[in-house]
């Protein structure tokens, strides 16, 4: 049997509820000839949200290309889940308010296209 990832423990262990994830970057090219492209990342999330199906709203929002709906789609979500799990960490504090009024804002421009 495999080691136990992060969102393995957090899932069976300590009460986390979720969509589980399996994140995988791949690194296609560089900026210059001669730079090393580095190896594949994978690692993965727990996330409150099904964030494929915010992935998909966003592209049909037409507000964004496909790519950049899925790199603002996925990017946010990750990274809001670290800030709610979080919650404590004086790192975040400033960052709170916008991002629940960015979070907010996407969700209404989201809303109105669906309309």
């Amino acid at each position: 049997m495999g080691t136990a990832t992060i969102s393995d423990i957090a899932w069976k262990g300590h009460g986390m509820r979720g969509h589980r994830y399996r994140v995988t970057i791949e690194h296609l090219g560089t900026p210059r000839d001669g730079m090393d492209k580095q190896p594949e990342l994978v690692f993965e999330a727990v996330n409150h949200d099904e964030i494929i199906g915010i992935v998909q709203r966003i592209r049909a929002s037409g507000h964004y290309s496909a790519d950049e709906a899925a790199a603002l789609g996925i990017g946010l979500k990750l990274f809001s889940e670290v800030m709610l799990k979080r919650k404590d960490d004086p790192l975040f504090q400033a960052l709170r308010p916008a991002m629940s009024s960015f979070i907010g804002g996407l969700k209404e421009r989201n809303r109105d296209a669906a309309a």
